[in-house]
């Protein structure tokens, strides 16, 4: 599959810039736990770096939506239905993490 074909490509550095956060926060979560520092403090940091792992799913999940499957749908029903019932799976993912 070629990358142009990705929604997300318009958005790259975004996305890359979020997550080049994460990075940093997931290190500074190490560097707490390294350090003893409190539970809650931690419970804190994890949660904001959770939160951020979301928005950057949401994120690709509505790009998916708005390109890859409408343009499956363009396509055909059958690979629109395909790339719907994969969304939908990557749904189920999301929400069970």
């Amino acid at each position: 599959m070629e990358h142009a074909q990705h929604g997300y490509i318009g958005n790259k550095d975004d996305y890359l810039r979020r997550l080049r956060r994460i990075e940093g926060q997931a290190r500074g979560l190490q560097r707490m736990v390294e350090e003893e520092a409190y539970c809650i403090d931690i419970l804190t940091q994890v949660s904001a770096m959770t939160k951020a792992l979301q928005a950057v799913s949401l994120g690709l999940l509505e790009e998916h939506m708005n390109h890859c499957v409408v343009n499956a749908a363009q396509e055909s029903d059958a690979a629109g239905q395909a790339k719907v019932d994969e969304a939908m799976q990557a749904i189920a993912r999301l929400v069970k993490s």
